[in-house]
């Protein structure tokens, strides 16, 4: 009398096969993860630069991203400084916003997992990278910094 059905063996070749699959496509997927939330990061970032500019043609002076979202209507999403992060990276003023200038920096939640490099950007427009990741100290130091290509 034949049986119908599988082998351990064939079992165990079609769990190998899909234990393979999965090691391949896991870290791409982690690595798309990574590109989309840096993306997002500069996208906020550019929003955030615009509507600097736009506070400051009805203030006088630019403002913070506290002083944006509390204004009626809010220049900005109150996500953006929400200290949770959105989209994997917490974005925050380097230093005190004034009539000439200010600087506003994307910092991965956690570094290498939510994001690797960090980005700001100033009055000029131009988003900037830091490759190393970390906090950007100041608009100096984000001035410093090469733009993303």
């Amino acid at each position: 009398m034949k049986r119908k059905g599988f082998t351990l063996v064939e079992i165990m070749i079609v769990v190998a096969i899909i234990a393979l699959l999965a090691a391949i496509s896991i870290p791409n997927l982690l690595r798309s993860r990574l590109n989309a939330n840096e993306s997002a990061a500069q996208a906020t970032l550019g929003t955030i630069s615009a509507s600097e500019q736009s506070y400051r043609s009805a203030n006088t002076t630019y403002g913070t991203l506290a002083l944006m979202i509390a204004a009626t209507p809010p220049y900005i999403d109150a996500a953006v400084d929400d200290a949770t992060g959105k989209q994997g990276y917490v974005f925050a003023d380097a230093g005190t916003p004034d009539a000439n200038s200010f600087t506003v920096t994307a910092v991965p939640v956690t570094a290498n997992q939510t994001g690797v490099r960090s980005f700001c950007v100033t009055e000029d427009g131009v988003i900037r990278v830091q490759a190393a990741g970390g906090a950007i100290a100041n608009h100096d130091a984000c001035q410093a910094l090469p733009t993303i290509q």
